[in-house]
């Protein structure tokens, strides 16, 4: 099966889902590890990021014929022709004092537009998996229909970034905490887990009925629009247009909460950055 992107998909799914496996051990082995490596900020690496996604990179490029761009080490550009996304370890704070919501995120994507998508959440035994036109796995078995269908917000479990009041960039702390803000006054419930893929994973498998990240680095969420469109959920920018590679920031949900979650984002009284429209 090529599913139009002229490669087999769920041949890849398999030779990735194997990497991930074999991973794991190590993953755990590792948690606690401390930073070993500043990226700015309060962000950093640890040693197991760098032994990961040059594992990821050795494995996936040697076993595919596909090369790899990781969050440590980049690669080749995400938005032309076919790329693996790598993120050996999101949520690397929690992963560096111990908490479970941490993942592996490995994503393959074809001219920006994600069509696999692998998030192993090994702390809890997790495995998440899908490729486009195929269903979702969990732990290796398809989900049936996992996504609730919840009509909006209204006692809705959303997952969303920080909102650091001091977070700068294109989407400012300022504006992320008004938005949360405005989240919770329709009744829905605000959780906060500091990993993207985590969020993401569980609103494809239904934990959650939608999730909101900020980000604009690809590997944090390319496995997760895979797998929330798996699932029979919606992934997108905070726009409303469909995710890829070069899009910032990615919306997801049940159709009906990701609708609400568009209409609080696009909100009057939110004052977007100037260099920000929303498209007509």
């Amino acid at each position: 099966m090529t599913d139009g992107v002229g490669l087999d998909l769920p041949g890849l799914l398999a030779v990735a889902v194997e990497i991930l496996d074999a991973a794991t051990p190590e993953f755990l082995a590792g948690a606690g590890a401390p930073s070993a490596i500043a990226k700015g900020g309060t962000d950093f690496a640890t040693e197991m990021d760098l032994t990961l996604e040059r594992y990821f990179q050795r494995e996936l490029e040697g076993r595919t014929g596909i090369r790899v761009h990781g969050e440590e080490f980049g690669g080749p550009d995400p938005t032309a022709g076919a790329v693996w996304l790598v993120d050996p370890i999101d949520g690397t704070f929690n992963y560096s004092i111990g908490l479970p919501m941490t993942a592996m995120l490995v994503a393959l994507v074809v001219d920006a537009e994600p069509v696999i998508g692998l998030t192993w959440v090994p702390r809890l035994g997790q495995r998440f998996a899908a490729y486009r036109g195929g269903p979702l796995l969990i732990d290796g078995q398809p989900a049936t229909s996992p996504i609730s269908e919840l009509p909006g917000l209204h006692s809705a479990a959303i997952g969303y970034s920080s909102s650091r009041a001091d977070a700068r960039g294109i989407f400012p702390g300022a504006e992320r905490a008004w938005v949360q803000d405005q989240i919770a006054r329709r009744d829905a419930r605000i959780r906060i887990h500091g990993c993207t893929g985590f969020d993401m994973a569980y609103v494809a498998a239904g934990h959650l009925a939608g999730a909101i990240s900020y980000g604009r680095h690809p590997w944090d969420h390319a496995a997760g629009a895979v797998l929330v469109r798996a699932a029979g959920g919606v992934a997108t920018d905070i726009f409303g247009r469909p995710w890829t590679t070069a899009t910032a920031s990615l919306v997801t949900g049940e159709p009906g909460v990701h609708a609400e979650l568009l209409d609080v984002l696009s909100g009057g009284e939110w004052p977007l950055p100037r260099t920000l429209t929303f498209p007509p």
